[in-house]
C-alpha cells in the first residue's frame, strides 16, 4: 500500500473536519450545492461516487461472471444477512435504544420516529459505495457484482413490504426514481463505461493494459472518496453542531448494527472457509446501507424536518468512517481466510 492509502483514515478524519467548517464558513455554497439533485439523489455526490466506482467495473470479467455460480456460499450469506436478519435487529435495537435505554434522555414522541429511521436504514442494503469497499479489500470484482446486482432485484420487491410489516404503514409508497435513478447510476453506466474500456485496454495489451491503467486512475478514485466525505459531512454540519449529543445517541444503534452485522457475516465466511476477496465484500455489503432510498422514504412519509429523516442523515455520516474501519480489518486479517 501506498503512504496514503495506508493513512487513508487519516485523511478521511481531516476531510469530515474540513467539511463542518466549510459548511459554517460557507453555507450558501453547500446549500447551493445539497440543491442539485434529482430524485433524493444529490448529483454532485453521484458524479464522485461514479469516479470511485468506475476503476473497479473495468477490472469486471464478463467471461468470468458465469463461474461465480460455482461458488454460492458468498451470495447466501448476503442474502441471508441482508434480507432475513439485518432489517430486523435493526428494529429490535431501535426499541430497545429509544423506547428504554435512551427513554430518560430523549423526548418520547420522538421515539417512534428514530424507530422509524433506523428500519428504513436496516431494510436498505448498499448498491453504489459497496464497489469502494471492495476495490479497498482487493475484493473480486465479479462478484462482488453479482452480489450488488442480486441485493438490487430483491430490493425492488422486498424493502416495501418489509418496511410495511416493520413499521406497520399499510400504504408505503416506494421512491421508485430514487431506486431505479441510483441503479442506473451507480452500477448500470459505470459497468457499461468499464466493459467498453476494458474491451479496448484487452485488445491494445491484454490484461497487462488493464491493471496499468486501473492503477493509473486509482488516485482519483480516492480522491472521489475523500471530496465524497467533504460534501456529505458540509451538507449536514449545522446539523452536527447544533445537536451534537442527540447525533451520538441516534449514532449508537446504527454503530452497533454495523460492527455486529460485519462480525456475523464475515465469522461465518471464515467458518464456510470463503475465499478473502469474496468474504470481505459480503460483510460489508451487510454493513452499509443504501442511504438515498432510506432519506427519501423518510422524507416521503415523515416529512424533512422528521426524527426519522434526521436518524438516515445520521446513518449517511457515520457509515464512511466505520467502513473505512471495516476495510482496515479486513486487509488485518486476509491471512485467516482462503487464498
Amino acid at each position: 500500500m501506498s503512504v496514503f492509502e495506508r493513512y487513508l483514515s487519516l485523511w478521511v478524519a481531516a476531510c469530515i473536519l474540513v467539511g463542518i467548517v466549510l459548511a459554517n464558513l460557507s453555507p450558501g455554497l453547500f446549500g447551493w450545492l445539497a440543491g442539485l439533485e434529482y430524485a433524493s439523489v444529490n448529483l454532485v455526490v453521484a458524479v464522485l461516487i461514479w469516479a470511485m466506482v468506475y476503476p473497479m467495473m473495468v477490472a469486471v470479467d464478463f467471461a468470468s461472471l458465469r463461474q461465480v455460480g460455482e461458488r454460492p456460499k458468498g451470495l447466501v450469506i448476503t442474502i441471508t444477512v441482508n434480507w432475513l436478519i439485518k432489517p430486523f435487529t435493526m428494529a429490535a435495537l431501535g426499541v430497545l435504544f429509544f423506547n428504554h435505554l435512551f427513554a430518560d434522555l430523549i423526548d418520547p414522541s420522538d421515539a417512534g420516529q428514530y424507530i422509524a429511521g433506523l428500519i428504513l436504514l436496516g431494510a436498505a442494503p448498499c448498491t453504489a459505495m459497496v464497489f469502494v469497499w471492495s476495490q479497498l479489500t482487493k475484493g473480486d470484482p465479479n462478484y462482488t457484482l453479482v452480489q450488488v446486482s442480486l441485493n438490487d432485484v430483491i430490493m425492488v420487491f422486498a424493502f416495501a413490504p418489509i418496511v410495511a410489516l416493520l413499521l406497520g404503514v399499510t400504504d408505503l409508497s416506494v421512491p421508485w426514481e430514487t431506486l431505479v435513478l441510483s441503479v442506473v447510476l451507480y452500477v448500470v453506466l459505470p459497468l457499461a463505461a468499464g466493459a467498453w474500456t476494458r474491451a479496448r485496454l484487452m485488445a491494445q495489451g491484454g490484461e497487462a493494459a488493464v491493471t496499468a491503467f486501473t492503477t493509473r486512475i486509482k488516485p482519483a478514485s480516492m480522491l472521489g472518496l475523500l471530496l465524497t466525505v467533504v460534501l456529505l459531512f458540509g451538507f449536514q454540519g449545522n446539523v452536527i453542531l447544533d445537536s451534537p449529543f442527540l447525533i451520538l445517541l441516534l449514532a449508537t444503534p446504527i454503530l452497533i448494527q454495523s460492527y455486529g452485522m460485519f462480525a456475523l457475516a464475515y465469522f461465518w465466511a471464515w467458518r464456510w472457509r470463503v475465499p478473502h476477496n469474496v468474504a470481505a465484500p459480503c460483510a460489508l455489503i451487510g454493513t452499509s446501507n443504501f442511504f438515498e432510498l432510506a432519506v427519501a422514504v423518510a422524507i416521503g412519509l415523515f416529512g424533512l424536518n422528521s426524527g426519522a429523516a434526521l436518524v438516515t442523515v445520521v446513518g449517511v455520516l457515520v457509515e464512511v468512517p466505520v467502513m473505512l474501519s471495516l476495510v482496515w480489518f479486513a486487509n488485518r486479517t486476509r491471512h485467516r481466510f482462503p487464498g
